[in-house]
C-alpha cells in the first residue's frame, strides 16, 4: 500500500503537466511553417539563384558544330576562256563542317540589369507569399478565439453544475424531513441534466472548432488541450504592415526594369572564330576537301528605335503610379478599419463595466433565493430562474472578454504590430 501511494505522489505530477498547452504566438508560427503555401518563399529563392546562374553563363564562350551538305541546280561560273588554263566551275554537291565559337566581350551590362530584374521580381513574389501568409492571422486568430471561449464557458458550466449540485443535496434534505415537496428536487434535477446537455454540446462544439484548427497550423491538437489566453498590448506608433513593403519592392522592380531598358539599346561587341573543313573551302575555285578559319570582331549597335524605349520606360512610370493609388487605397482602407476596432474596443470595455455590476447584483439575488428556497418560500421554478440569470451574465462577461481580446489582436494585426514576427 505505501508502495503505490509512493508511486501515485511521483505519477501525479506528470499527468498534470502532461496536458498540452497552446499559445496563440505558437499558433501562428506553426501556420507560417506548415501551412502549403509557406514553401514558396524557398522554391523562389532557389529559382532565381538557377536563373541568374544561366545568365551569368552567357559570359561564357559559346562553341557551336554544324555540318551541312547540300546539292544545288546551279554553281557560279567564269564566262571567259583563258588560253592554256582550265577553270574548273565548283561542284553542285558541296559539304562543310564547322566548329564556331562566340564570346561576349561586351553588351552593356545587360546581363547584370537582368539579374536584378529577375531578383527584383523575386523579393516582389516573396513578399506576396509573406502577406497572404499574414492574411491568415485573422483566421487563426478567430478560430483560436472562439476554441478559448468554448473552453471558459465549459468551466463556466462545470462550475454551474458543482453549484446546483451542492443546491440538490440540500433540498434533498428538505425532501426527507418533508419540508419541501419532491417536485422541487426534480426541477433541479432536470436543470441539472439540462446543464450537462449544454456542456456536451459545447465539448463538440471546441472539438470541431479544433479540428479545422488542427488543419490549418498543421499539426494535431488533442480535444482536451489548453488554450492560453493572449497577453496584448496597444499603443504601438508606426505600421509595419507586409502590404507596405509590397508597393515599395513593386516600385523597385519598376526602377531595375528601367535600367533594363537602358541597357539594351547600348552596343554589344562579340569575338567570333570559326574553323571547319568542307568541299569546297574558302577558296570556291578549289574543287576538294580543305580545311579552313577565320576569325574577327562583330558590333552591334541599335542607334535608333524609333523612340520605341522611351515610349516603354514611359509606360513603366505609369506602373509607379498605379502602385501609388493601390498603396493610397490600402492605406485608407486600413485606417478605416482601424478606427472601427478602436470603437468596438471601447464599446466592449464599457459594456464590461456593466456586465460586473450586473453579475454583483445577480449573485445577491440568488443568495436571496436559496435562502428562500430553503425556507420553502419560493418554488424551485423560481430559484432556478435566478440561478440561470446569474450565469447568462456570467456567460455574457465571457463572450464580451473574448470580442474584447480579439478586437484588441486584430487591431495589432491590422497595424501590422503584433508581436509574433514569423508573418
Amino acid at each position: 500500500m505505501n508502495r503505490s501511494l509512493l508511486l501515485l505522489v511521483f505519477i501525479l505530477p506528470l499527468m498534470v503537466t502532461a496536458q498540452e498547452t497552446l499559445t496563440l504566438d505558437a499558433c501562428f508560427d506553426m501556420v507560417s511553417k506548415n501551412y502549403p503555401l509557406a514553401p514558396q518563399t524557398g522554391f523562389l529563392e532557389k529559382q532565381v539563384q538557377l536563373d541568374i546562374e544561366a545568365l551569368q553563363k552567357g559570359k561564357l564562350p559559346q562553341l557551336d558544330i554544324n555540318a551541312q551538305g547540300t546539292y544545288q541546280s546551279d554553281v557560279t561560273s567564269l564566262p571567259l576562256q583563258l588560253p592554256n588554263v582550265i577553270i574548273e566551275p565548283p561542284n553542285k554537291d558541296q559539304y562543310r563542317a564547322t566548329l564556331d565559337v562566340n564570346q561576349l566581350i561586351y553588351n552593356g551590362g545587360l546581363i547584370e540589369a537582368t539579374s536584378k530584374v529577375n531578383e527584383a521580381t523575386t523579393r516582389v513574389n516573396q513578399q506576396q507569399v509573406a502577406v497572404d501568409l499574414y492574411g491568415l492571422k485573422n483566421r487563426v486568430t478567430s478560430m483560436y478565439l472562439s476554441v478559448l471561449l468554448l473552453q471558459e464557458n465549459l468551466e463556466l458550466m462545470h462550475t454551474k453544475e458543482e453549484q446546483l449540485k451542492a443546491r440538490i443535496e440540500e433540498v434533498k434534505a428538505g425532501v426527507k424531513y418533508g419540508t419541501l415537496l419532491a417536485s422541487s428536487q426534480q426541477a433541479l434535477e432536470a436543470e441539472l441534466l439540462k446543464i450537462r446537455q449544454q456542456a456536451t454540446e459545447l465539448s463538440y462544439n471546441k472539438t470541431a472548432v479544433l479540428k479545422r484548427l488542427s488543419l490549418l497550423i498543421g499539426k494535431e491538437l488533442s480535444p482536451d488541450v489548453n488554450l492560453q489566453t493572449p497577453e496584448v498590448f496597444l499603443g504601438y506608433p508606426e505600421s509595419e504592415r507586409p502590404e507596405l513593403r509590397l508597393f515599395d519592392l513593386q516600385k523597385a522592380q519598376v526602377d531595375f526594369s528601367s535600367e533594363l531598358l537602358s541597357k539594351s539599346n547600348l552596343p554589344k561587341i562579340n569575338a567570333f572564330a570559326q574553323g571547319g573543313y568542307g568541299n569546297p573551302g574558302l577558296n570556291m575555285l578549289d574543287n576538294s576537301f580543305n580545311s579552313f578559319y577565320m576569325t574577327g570582331l562583330k558590333l552591334n549597335w541599335n542607334v535608333f528605335d524609333w523612340k520605341k524605349t522611351r515610349t516603354e520606360k514611359q509606360s513603366l512610370e505609369i506602373n509607379k503610379d498605379l502602385i501609388d493609388t493601390q498603396k493610397a487605397t490600402f492605406e485608407l482602407n486600413n485606417h478605416m478599419e482601424l478606427v472601427h476596432l478602436q470603437s468596438e474596443i471601447g464599446k466592449i470595455e464599457t459594456l464590461m463595466v456593466t456586465d460586473h455590476e450586473i453579475i454583483a447584483l445577480r449573485e445577491e439575488i440568488l443568495s436571496t433565493a436559496a435562502s428562500q428556497l430553503h425556507n420553502g418560500v419560493i418554488t424551485s421554478a423560481a430559484y432556478v430562474t435566478e440561478f440561470t440569470n446569474l450565469y447568462e451574465a456570467k456567460s455574457q462577461l465571457n463572450l464580451h472578454e473574448t470580442q474584447l481580446l480579439l478586437n484588441k489582436i486584430q487591431y495589432q494585426i491590422a497595424k501590422g504590430t503584433y508581436s509574433n514576427n514569423q508573418f
